[in-house]
C-alpha cells in the first residue's frame, strides 16, 4: 500500500488540526467506496474488518492505520492500492470534506511476486 505526496501533505494537516489519523474503506455504496478518514479511533472496526497497513508519513509521529471491510477485502486483496487526493467534496464525515478535497484510492493488479508473498 502506498500514499501520494498530496495524500501525505493533507495527512499532515489534518493531524495538525485532529490528531492521529485511522482510514476506513467499507466497500457500501456511495461514501463507503472511498476511503474515509477520522480521527484514530472514532471510527469502530468491527471483527471483519481487515487492518491493511500502518501507513508511515514523513513528518507525523504516529502511523495512519488503513482498514477496510472484509467483503471488500475479498475482492481487492489483488491489487496495490494507492491512497491519493483528487479536488472535490466527498461526502460523510471524512476529515477530508471541509477542504474542497476528497480522498480517493488507485489501484493496480500486484505482480505475480507481490500476489506470492501476500495471498500464499
Amino acid at each position: 500500500m502506498a500514499v501520494t505526496e498530496a495524500a501525505a501533505e493533507l495527512l499532515r494537516a489534518l493531524s495538525a488540526k485532529h490528531g492521529p489519523l485511522m482510514f476506513h474503506q467499507s466497500g457500501g455504496c456511495c461514501d463507503g467506496s472511498s476511503p474515509m478518514c477520522y480521527p484514530d479511533g472514532e471510527f469502530r472496526v468491527g471483527t471483519s474488518d481487515v487492518l491493511l497497513a500502518r501507513l508511515a508519513i514523513e513528518g507525523l509521529a504516529e502511523p495512519v492505520t488503513f482498514w477496510m471491510g472484509g467483503e471488500q477485502f475479498e475482492r481487492w486483496r489483488h491489487t496495490h492500492l494507492t491512497v491519493d487526493v483528487v479536488p472535490g467534496r466527498g461526502g460523510g464525515f471524512s476529515l477530508e470534506a471541509p477542504e474542497g478535497v476528497r480522498f480517493l484510492i488507485r489501484s493496480r493488479l500486484l505482480t505475480d511476486a507481490e500476489d506470492a508473498v501476500l495471498n500464499h
